[in-house]
C-alpha cells in the first residue's frame, strides 16, 4: 500500500465523513439497529457516536490499520463493544447466521464487487435480520449525473475506488435483499458526491 493511501487517504475520509452535513443520516441509518452487528466498512468509527443503547456488540470490518487508530477516540467515548474482524468485505471471518443486522455506510462505492460483499451480508445475518445502509450514487439530475461519469475515473483514483455512478438500491434489491424503506436525496455539498440513499433491507 503505498503512502498516499495508507496515510493520507484515511485522514482525508475521516474529515469528510466525520463532518457534521452527514450526521443526521448516520443518526436515521442507525436507528434500530440492537443485538450483536457487522458494520462493513468500519472507516475511523464514525458510526460509533450513533450507535443505539440496544446494541450490544459491533463485529468491525475494516482493512485500513490507519484508519483503526483515527477510531480510539470514538471508541474510547463509547460503551459498545467493538470487535475488529477482518478487513474484506467479499469474505467475512464470521459463521452463517452470526449476526442480528448489518450495517454499511459508503461502502458499496467502493467495495470492488458490491454483489459479493451482499452476498456475504446474507450469509452472515440471520434469516429476518436487517442491513441497514447509507450510500452516495448516481445523481437523479441528468447534468449532474453526466458530470459524475466523466469524474468517475479520477475518484476512483483518487478515492480508493470509490465510483460515484454506482446505484445502491438496485445492488441491494438485485442481491435479493427485500428493502423495507428507504429515501433517496440531496445532501448539502458538492453535486457529484452528494446524492444519498438511506434504507433499510430484510435478509429473507
Amino acid at each position: 500500500m503505498g503512502l498516499y493511501a495508507d496515510r493520507v487517504l484515511p485522514r482525508v475520509i475521516d474529515r469528510v465523513c466525520a463532518s457534521g452535513i452527514v450526521d443526521p443520516w448516520r443518526e436515521r441509518v442507525c436507528a434500530g439497529l440492537a443485538g450483536s452487528v457487522v458494520e462493513i466498512g468500519f472507516g475511523s468509527g464514525t458510526n460509533v457516536p450513533f450507535y443505539p443503547a440496544g446494541v450490544e456488540v459491533v463485529y468491525a470490518v475494516e482493512p485500513s490499520a490507519r484508519a483503526w487508530a483515527l477510531a480510539a477516540p470514538r471508541l474510547a467515548r463509547s460503551a459498545t463493544r467493538v470487535v475488529e474482524t477482518g478487513g474484506d468485505a467479499e469474505s467475512l471471518p464470521l459463521a452463517d447466521d452470526a449476526c442480528d443486522a448489518a450495517l454499511m455506510a459508503f461502502v458499496l462505492c467502493t467495495v470492488p464487487d458490491p454483489a459479493r460483499a451482499l452476498a456475504e451480508v446474507r450469509r452472515v445475518v440471520r434469516p429476518g435480520g436487517r442491513l441497514h445502509f447509507l450510500e452516495h450514487g448516481a445523481a437523479e439530475r441528468a447534468g449532474v449525473l453526466v458530470l459524475q461519469h466523466l469524474l468517475d475515473p479520477l475518484e476512483v483514483r483518487l478515492a480508493g475506488g470509490c465510483h460515484l455512478t454506482r446505484r445502491p438500491l438496485e445492488l441491494v434489491r438485485r442481491a435479493g435483499l427485500e428493502v423495507e424503506w428507504h429515501e433517496s436525496g440531496r445532501a448539502r455539498g458538492p453535486a457529484p458526491w452528494s446524492q444519498f440513499t438511506v434504507g433499510v433491507a430484510r435478509v429473507p
